[in-house]
């Protein structure tokens, strides 16, 4: 008998901890201090700039990379 109530308990304090949980989440949100529409906008075109600036400097050393070893290979007499 022990054993049934202690089945029957769990799903009930998993629904009570469930709930009290979305309730502190929900206070806790409230307290949030969202940034304003301008700041994302901004935020996110410094990021996009920032990717775009890393990516061509990356492909300008992978170029790089690629005709030095491109040279190495023929001055030393392998073929490609």
């Amino acid at each position: 008998m022990e054993a049934e109530n202690a089945l029957v308990s769990k799903p009930k304090q998993w629904v009570s901890a469930t709930k009290e949980f979305w309730q502190d989440t929900s206070s806790e949100m409230k307290k949030v201090t969202w940034p304003a529409r301008q700041e994302i906008v901004n935020t996110t075109l410094v990021v996009l700039v920032t990717t775009i600036v890393f990516a061509v400097f990356l492909w300008i050393c992978d170029q790089g990379f690629g005709a030095a070893i491109v040279w190495l290979l023929r001055r030393f007499g392998a073929s490609t």
